[in-house]
């Protein structure tokens, strides 16, 4: 089978990911003046219970999948035993767990309404297959499908969100989006994969592995999951939620930039370690933590920047406490990037799921400690912080276990320049928020001026991976001509 382009898979990757930027850069302004963060965080909340259950029933199948048909793309066969293997596996342990979300939070409660509906979101996971077309390193047909759905969505929440009361609406809006792109990536699966019989399929091979993955996946989620459910339950305030919620989609939004390259590179590091070229893997990951550096410094420093002149309009009244929360949160945005390399992109696609483990789980018994002691002391700041202090204790411990692979050299070798660009950009940046009035124009100038010193510098100390871009633009606009 004919190796896709990295460069390619990137691309549809990253549209995908900027649409996910631009999205919520649409959608949070909106919400936030007609919803309000006492909405906003009864959605967090509720969101983050049902993400348990989904947890449960996914195990650590859609990691796990994607890494097996990732060994198999040239096998085709195997390939399609392999699918319906963990996709029958994932809807049985689904089930199982909708079941009980149902018995356990559906009969009755303040928010069973909402419960119900995110019942459709235990439906659109069960039935997920994206990691299946991400195995076999084919992000088009994903980024297709999201592009539609995510667009669809984004009119239906303006045509029937108008206040508080049509929170429901906006939980459906959510849950129905998702169920029907998970829907449509089915139509591909006949033309694909060839039948097989439904007495070859061995579901139990599958447990063993999955579960491995489990415990990771899930102790990874406690800093997307688990804060929002502590600041709900430690604040008993659901517009702290609120505020949680809204820093935590821009956050969100700009991390996925640095991590785009991470769900490309996974599937080609796994299917190249499988080969047993690990000189290879090892100048793949090399390249992703340049990648990570250029992209992670000016995106959290540069936000750090903006975030005064920025939060004012953009959330409206009433939000000035998502400030000091983006500042906070901010820093996750690198740590996670490079996270993501060493984690996902290496551990996970190796084989060394259990080194992964242990740094996780120490990551996650860090978070919930430090969120027990500072979201009492200073509230949703201290959630913020305790994340971030967790992805960095998970990198060291990563390091730490990989220190003959991957040193703390390989890591950091390449970042200085990019360090330096980006503290003397933010600093720039923020001295021109001070002497500018707070809009939109305000804050998408001093993007501007923040992206173009940032490129300069880079450009005076002659870093080679700007000189290949701006090569590689020059050229584009010659073959144009």
């Amino acid at each position: 089978m004919e190796k896709k382009s990295i460069v390619k898979n990137y691309i549809y990757n990253l549209i995908y990911q900027m649409l996910t930027i631009v999205l919520p850069l649409v959608t949070t302004p909106y919400l936030s003046r007609v919803l309000g963060a006492g909405p906003i965080g009864i959605y967090g909340y509720t969101l983050s219970i049902v993400t348990y259950f989904i947890l449960f029933g996914s195990l650590g199948i859609a990691m796990y999948g994607q890494r097996e048909i990732a060994y198999v793309q040239e096998k085709k066969e195997e390939q399609s035993k392999t699918f319906w293997e963990i996709v029958i596996f994932r809807v049985i342990t689904m089930t199982v767990a909708l079941i009980i979300f149902y018995l356990t939070f559906c009969l009755k409660g303040e928010y069973s309404l909402y419960y119900k509906i995110l019942i459709l979101e235990l439906v659109a996971n069960a039935i997920d297959i994206s990691w299946y077309f991400q195995g076999v390193e084919d992000f088009g047909k994903t980024v297709v499908r999201n592009i539609i759905v995510k667009s669809l969505s984004l009119v239906c929440i303006f045509i029937f969100i108008k206040s508080p009361e049509d929170l429901w609406k906006y939980f459906l809006i959510y849950t129905v989006a998702n169920v029907f792109g998970n829907l449509t990536m089915w139509m591909y699966i006949p033309e694909i994969l060839p039948k097989v019989r439904l007495k070859d399929l061995n579901l139990i091979k599958h447990i063993k592995p999955t579960l491995a993955l489990f415990v990771p996946q899930i102790a990874t989620q406690i800093y997307v999951v688990l804060d929002k459910t502590m600041v709900g339950n430690i604040t008993g305030n659901m517009s702290e939620v609120g505020y949680y919620e809204q820093a935590q989609k821009i956050v969100k939004a700009l991390m996925l930039v640095v991590t785009a390259l991470g769900t490309v590179m996974s599937s080609r590091i796994a299917n190249t370690y499988a080969t047993k070229s690990y000189e290879e893997v090892k100048e793949y990951l090399r390249k992703s933590f340049k990648i990570v550096w250029f992209l992670g410094m000016p995106i959290m420093l540069g936000l750090i920047a903006i975030t005064p002149n920025m939060v004012p309009w953009f959330y409206g009244e009433g939000f000035e406490a998502v400030i000091p929360l983006l500042i906070a949160t901010s820093p996750i945005i690198l740590a996670i990037g490079l996270n993501n390399v060493t984690g996902i992109q290496y551990l996970i696609q190796t084989g060394k799921q259990n080194i992964f483990t242990i740094s996780v789980t120490v990551g996650a018994v860090i978070n919930v400690i430090f969120n027990f002691v500072l979201i009492k002391i200073i509230g949703t700041v201290g959630a913020s912080i305790s994340s971030v202090l967790a992805e960095v204790i998970i990198l060291f411990v990563q390091l730490y276990y990989l220190k003959e692979e991957i040193t703390i050299k390989d890591v950091i070798e390449d970042s200085f320049k990019y360090i330096i660009s980006g503290i003397i950009m933010a600093i720039i940046v923020y001295g021109i928020s001070l002497k500018m009035n707070i809009g939109i124009i305000s804050t998408l100038i001093q993007i501007i001026i923040g992206g173009i010193i940032y490129v300069l510098v880079l450009i005076i100390l002659k870093d080679e991976l700007i000189k290949v871009i701006i090569s590689q633009i020059a050229t584009k606009i010659k073959v144009g001509d």
